[in-house]
C-alpha cells in the first residue's frame, strides 16, 4: 500500500523565524487536531501552507524542509499578497460565508480575488505532482483547496484522489448565487470520492450537480467525464481516547479542583469558540440575557465562562463583530452581576490544551450553538472529556454534530427564547437523566473517533470504482474456455445464489418470484447428466419450497441454516441453538420499521431482515445507519452477528453463512464445484470452495472471486451455455 498524501491549506505545525532558528510547533484548529492520529498513526505526508515566513534563501528553505520532513510535512509556501486574496480574499471573504447561508457577508469585490485562488490551488496541485507516487492515495481537504482534485487529475491521472469538504455545503439556491459555481463543482468533481459530514450537506451538493451540469447522482455514485465519482458521508470524530486520558492526567484535574472551588457552589456554564460571525456568539450572550431575566432565582447562582479565541483579528469586519460582541456582554453583566458575582466571564485570548480539558471537566452545561457548522469538534471533545459520565451538551441544531448527537439539547439559536428554555434545562435535569445522556453521547464519540473516520474514508476510496469493476468483466474468452471446461467434467455441482445472481433484486421480498424462463434453465440443468444444482438464498424455508419445490433442485435457505438435499426431502437445520436472543432483538428491529414506511421484517428460523427497499430513499439510508449501529451495541457479547445487504440488514446466528453448505454436500474427489453470487454473504462460500472450485461474481462490488459477470442477465447466459 502506498502512502497517504494529506492536502490542506495549513499544516499541522507552525513555524517560527526567531533568532535564526525555526521554531515548529504544533497547530491548533479542528483539522490539524482532528487528523493528528490519523497523520502520526499512518505512512503519511502533509502537504500545505506553513503560515507567514519572512524571505528565505535558497540555503534557508532547504533547511526549513529538512526539519519540516522530521514531521512528515511538505511546505507549499505563499506570498503575503496570495494570502490575503486566495485566503483572506476568496476561500474566507466568499465561500466561508457563502457555505453558511450568510450571502449578506460575502464580497461584492469578489473577482478580484478570483484569479488568485485559481493560481495557488494550482501551486497545490503541482506540489502534491511533485511529491506523488504510483501507488498513494490523495486526501485534499476543504473549502480553500475546491479545484486541487481537477488539477492534479490533469498531472497524474492515475491517482485516487479524495475531496473532503469540512464546512456545510448549502443549498442549491444559496450555491447558485456564486458566479464560479461551475468552476467549483468541476474542481471537486477530480475527485474520485467526495465526503461530506451530513447527508444534508451531500444532498445539496447533488442537487447543485443536476441543476448547473445536469449531472444526476444514482444513490452515491455518478459519471462524470468517463470516470465514476462516488459521493459519502463520513461524519468527523475525534481522538477521544487522547482527551479522555488527558482529562484524566493530574495537572488537569488540580486545575478542575481550582476552578471548582473558586466557583464554590455556583454551576458552571461553558463555551469555546473562534471568533467568527458563524458561531452564534451574539445570539448566545442574547440567550443568556433571556434566560437571567426569565429566571431570577438563578441571578448570582451561575458563572458562564466564555473563551473567545482571536481570529482575524486585522480584519476590519471581524474587528466591528468584535466590538458588537463586547458591547453585548457587557449589557448582560452590567444588567445581572451583583456585588460577588459577574454572570459571563469573558475570555479574548487562546487557552492551553490542559486548560481547555479543565474546563470541560469543570463544566455543568456546554453550550454549542453555532448558526451554522460543519460539523463542530467541540461538542465532542467536551464527551469525550467528561471521564465522570456528567454534564449536559446543548447543542445547535444547524451544527452538523447534531445529526449524530441525538441526545443532547438541541436548539435553534436563533431562538433566544428556546435557548434559554434549554438552559434552564440543562442546569434543573436529573442526575441519572444527565448521567443517560451521556453515556449515551460518549458510546458513539468513543466507537466513531477521528481513526475510524480516517480509516473509512481512506478505505472507501481505495475501492476500485464501478467503473473499474466494469473494465475487470471476465472477457468473452476466459468465460468460454471455463463454461468448455464445465462442459467436459464428468460430475459437476452448481451452488447458485439466487437474489442478484439468477434474478434482480426486487423491492418487496414476495415480489421476487422465479419466472419461467429461470425455471426452464435450472430444470434443463439439473437434467443435464453428471449435473446436480443447489439454489441458496437467505430466503426462509417456506418461501423456498414454495417456489422452487417442484423442481429437481437441492435447497439451502436462510444463508444455509436449513438445507433440503434432495427433492422431495426433508429440510434439516445446520445447528441448534437457542433463539431467545429474538425477544431482545426484533422489537429493535420493529421500533425502526414503524419509524420507517414502506420498510419491511422478515422474521427466519436463524435470523432477522430488514428491507427499506420500498422506502425514501434518504430516509432508508438514514434508518439503515442507525439501526446498524444500534444492532451491533445490542448484538455485542451474544453469538450473533449483523449483515448488512442490498437495502437491508440482517441479524442471525454467528456462524451460519453459505459456505456450511459444502460440509452437507461433502468434498468428494471427482467432482468439479462452480459457486456464483453477488454480495458478501457469498463472499463465505467462495472461501470455502476446495482447491479447483471456482467461483463467479456476479455484479459490481470487490470479490475474491476468480470470474465476474455484469448482471443476472449475464449469469443465467454463462449458465445456459452450459447446457451445450
Amino acid at each position: 500500500m502506498g502512502r497517504l498524501l494529506i492536502v490542506s491549506n495549513r499544516l499541522p505545525v507552525t513555524v517560527k523565524a526567531e533568532e535564526g532558528e525555526f521554531r515548529i510547533t504544533p497547530s491548533a484548529g479542528g483539522l490539524a487536531t482532528g487528523m493528528r492520529g490519523p497523520h502520526e498513526g499512518s505512512d503519511s505526508l502533509w502537504i500545505g501552507w506553513p503560515g507567514e515566513l519572512p524571505r528565505l534563501s535558497d540555503a534557508r528553505r532547504e533547511e526549513l524542509e529538512q526539519r519540516l520532513a522530521e514531521f512528515r510535512t511538505a511546505p507549499v509556501y505563499l506570498s503575503q499578497t496570495e494570502v490575503n486574496r486566495y485566503y483572506e480574499g476568496f476561500a474566507n471573504g466568499v465561500l466561508w460565508p457563502l457555505f453558511h447561508y450568510l450571502t449578506d457577508r460575502v464580497r461584492s469585490d469578489a473577482w478580484k480575488d478570483w484569479q488568485a485562488y485559481s493560481e495557488v490551488n494550482e501551486r497545490f496541485a503541482q506540489r502534491v505532482a511533485a511529491e506523488y507516487r504510483p501507488g498513494d492515495t490523495v486526501w485534499v481537504h476543504d473549502y480553500q483547496l475546491c479545484l486541487v482534485p481537477v488539477l492534479l487529475r490533469q498531472l497524474v491521472p492515475e491517482a485516487r484522489i479524495g475531496f473532503f469538504l469540512h464546512i456545510p455545503f448549502p443549498s442549491s439556491d444559496v450555491f447558485r448565487i456564486l458566479p464560479w459555481r461551475t468552476e467549483i463543482l468541476e474542481g471537486i468533481l477530480g475527485s474520485d470520492l467526495v465526503g461530506f459530514h451530513t447527508y444534508p450537506y451531500l444532498r445539496h451538493f447533488s442537487r447543485s450537480l443536476n441543476l448547473l451540469l445536469g449531472v444526476e447522482p444514482e444513490g452515491e455514485s455518478l459519471m462524470y467525464a468517463n470516470r465514476e465519482v462516488r459521493l459519502g458521508v463520513f461524519p468527523m470524530g475525534i481522538d477521544a481516547a487522547r482527551f479522555s486520558a488527558l482529562a484524566g492526567s493530574a495537572e488537569v484535574a488540580e486545575e478542575v479542583e481550582s476552578i471548582r472551588e473558586e466557583l464554590g457552589k455556583r454551576k458552571l456554564l461553558l463555551g469555546v469558540d473562534r471568533l467568527d460571525y458563524t458561531k452564534g456568539l451574539p445570539e448566545r450572550m442574547l440567550a443568556m440575557e433571556r434566560f437571567l431575566e426569565r429566571e431570577p432565582s438563578w441571578r448570582g447562582k451561575i458563572r458562564f465562562i466564555q473563551v473567545v479565541v482571536p481570529s482575524r483579528t486585522k480584519v476590519e469586519s471581524y474587528k466591528a463583530f468584535r466590538r458588537n460582541l463586547d458591547e453585548l456582554v457587557g449589557r448582560v453583566n452590567g444588567r445581572y452581576a451583583t456585588i460577588d458575582s459577574v454572570p459571563i466571564h469573558y475570555l479574548f485570548q487562546s487557552v492551553s490544551e490542559n486548560q481547555l480539558v479543565a474546563l470541560y471537566r469543570a463544566a455543568d452545561v456546554m453550550l454549542v450553538t453555532p448558526l451554522r457548522d460543519g460539523m463542530n469538534l467541540v461538542a465532542k471533545e467536551f464527551v469525550a472529556s467528561r471521564r465522570d459520565g456528567d454534564g449536559v451538551l446543548v447543542l445547535s441544531e444547524f451544527a452538523g454534530a447534531a445529526a449524530e448527537l441525538a441526545e443532547a439539547l438541541q436548539v435553534n439559536p436563533y431562538d433566544a427564547d428556546a435557548a434559554a428554555t434549554a438552559i434552564h434545562r440543562a442546569l434543573t435535569m436529573p442526575r441519572e437523566e444527565r448521567r443517560a445522556r451521556m453515556a449515551a453521547l460518549q458510546r458513539r464519540v468513543f466507537t466513531y473517533d477521528a481513526y475510524r473516520w480516517a480509516d473509512t474514508f481512506r478505505k472507501r476510496l481505495q475501492e476500485p470504482p464501478a467503473a473499474e469493476v466494469d473494465r475487470m468483466l471476465s472477457p468473452a474468452g476466459l468465460l468460454q474456455e471455463l463454461a468448455g471446461r464445465l462442459r467436459a467434467a464428468k460430475r459437476l455441482v452448481l451452488i447458485l445464489d439466487y437474489d442478484g445472481t439468477l434474478a434482480p433484486y426486487a423491492s418487496s421480498p414476495q415480489l421476487a418470484e422465479p419466472d419461467a424462463e429461470l425455471k426452464r434453465l435450472l430444470q434443463a440443468l439439473s437434467s443435464r447428466p453428471g449435473t446436480s444444482v443447489h439454489v441458496v438464498s437467505g430466503r426462509s424455508r417456506e418461501l423456498m419450497s414454495r417456489w422452487f419445490g417442484r423442481l429437481p433442485l437441492g435447497l439451502h435457505a436462510e444463508h444455509g441454516f436449513w438445507s433440503r438435499l434432495q427433492p422431495g426431502g426433508d429440510w434439516r437445520p445446520l445447528k441448534v441453538r437457542a433463539l431467545d436472543w429474538k425477544r431482545r432483538i426484533l422489537p429493535l428491529i420493529e421500533l425502526v420499521a414503524t419509524r420507517t414506511p414502506g420498510s419491511l421484517i422478515e422474521e427466519k428460523t436463524a435470523a432477522i431482515t430488514w428491507y427499506y427497499r420500498m422506502s425514501d430513499p434518504e430516509l432508508g439510508a438514514r434508518r439503515f445507519e442507525e439501526l446498524r449501529r444500534l444492532l451491533e451495541k445490542e448484538a455485542s457479547g451474544l453469538p450473533l452477528e449483523v449483515m448488512t445487504g442490498p437495502k437491508s440488514l440482517e441479524v442471525r446466528v454467528r456462524g451460519v453463512h453459505k459456505g456450511a453448505i459444502l460440509d452437507r454436500l461433502g468434498a468428494k474427489r471427482g467432482i468439479t464445484l462452480l459457486a456464483m453470487g453477488d454480495d458478501a454473504t457469498d463472499e463465505d462460500l467462495f472461501g470455502a470452495l476446495p482447491a479447483g472450485g471456482t467461483a463467479v461474481h456476479v455484479g459490481r462490488g470487490p470479490s475474491s472471486a476468480a470470474y465476474r459477470l455484469a448482471d443476472p442477465a449475464a449469469a443465467r447466459s454463462f449458465l445456459a451455455s452450459l447446457l451445450g
